[in-house]
C-alpha cells in the first residue's frame, strides 16, 4: 500500500475584527497611547443605555465625562461600528449639545457653559418632585438679588435664568432640568 501524501493546508486568514479595526486605527494616529481604544467603545457603548434606565440624559452624561480630544476621536470611529444606534447621543455630547442638569451651588450664568461645572446657561429650569426647604436666588452680576424664593414645601418649582443674570444659586431643591 503506497501512502497518500496529505493534502495541503489552506490557511485562511480571518478578517480583522472591530475591535483589531478600532484600535490599529488609533494606534496609527497616536490616540489614547497605552490604553485600549476598543475597550473605550465598548464601555461607552454599554455605559449611555444604563444612564437612561436610571432616568439620566445619556448625552448629558458623556459629556459631563469631559472626553478628550483623542477620546472622541475614538468614540467618532468606533460607535458606528460598535453601536450605530447611539451615534447621535455621541455626537451631541461631543459636540457640547447636549442638556445639562444642576443640583445644590452656585453657578456663574454664561451664554454657551458647555461641561463647566460652575456655570449655567440662560433659560427656564424646572425641579420636581418632594421639595422640602428649596432655596433659589438670581442675582445680579454685581451680587445683588434679582429674584429668590424659599419653598418649605412643594412638587414643581419653575425658574427662568436670564442672560443678563450674574449667579444662580440653589440649595436643596433637588436636580433643576432645562425645560423643553
Amino acid at each position: 500500500m503506497s501512502e497518500v501524501a496529505p493534502a495541503p493546508s489552506l490557511t485562511v486568514e480571518e478578517p480583522p475584527t472591530w475591535e483589531d479595526e478600532i484600535d490599529q486605527e488609533a494606534t496609527a494616529k497616536g490616540w489614547m497611547p497605552g490604553e485600549s481604544a476598543s475597550d473605550y467603545v465598548a464601555d461607552t457603548c454599554k455605559a449611555l443605555p444604563e444612564r437612561k434606565e436610571v432616568d439620566d440624559d445619556p448625552a448629558e452624561w458623556l459629556m459631563m465625562q469631559r472626553p478628550t480630544e483623542d477620546e472622541a476621536a475614538v468614540l467618532r470611529m468606533g460607535v458606528p461600528k460598535l453601536c450605530p444606534e447611539l451615534m447621535k447621543t455621541v455626537e451631541k455630547a461631543l459636540d457640547g449639545k447636549a442638556s445639562r442638569s444642576y443640583s445644590d451651588g452656585t453657578y456663574k450664568v454664561k451664554a454657551n457653559p458647555g461641561t463647566a461645572d460652575d456655570a449655567i446657561g440662560p433659560g427656564t429650569y424646572r425641579a420636581k418632585g418632594d421639595l422640602e426647604d428649596c432655596y433659589w436666588e438670581r442675582t445680579s452680576k454685581g451680587g445683588d438679588i434679582i429674584d429668590n424664593s424659599f419653598a418649605t414645601s412643594a412638587q414643581e418649582i419653575t425658574v427662568t435664568i436670564r442672560a443678563s443674570d450674574g449667579q444662580f444659586t440653589t440649595r436643596d431643591c433637588g436636580i433643576w432640568k432645562p425645560v423643553k
